[in-house]
């Protein structure tokens, strides 16, 4: 099962693109950008777990396995 690669920073809705660093994740995938997880003390404010950087997905596996496309940030 692959990673959904949530497009968005929960906390302040900047977009994360699945091809490149700088996301941030916790074992149920919230996701946030690298500013709001050093914010965070790389603590998840939903789960209390620890936020780790978030692997890249290669291009070439959008078709097979595409990133979501679904934003999670409520502003």
């Amino acid at each position: 099962m692959a990673l959904e690669m949530r497009p968005d920073c929960e906390r302040c809705g900047t977009d994360l693109q699945a091809d490149a660093p700088g996301a941030f994740i916790c074992s149920f995938e919230c996701t946030y950008c690298a500013e709001c997880a050093d914010d965070l003390d790389e603590l998840c404010p939903n789960c209390g777990g620890e936020l780790l950087d978030r692997p890249t997905r290669a291009k070439r596996h959008f078709d097979s396995a595409p990133p979501s496309k679904e934003r999670r940030f409520k502003g």
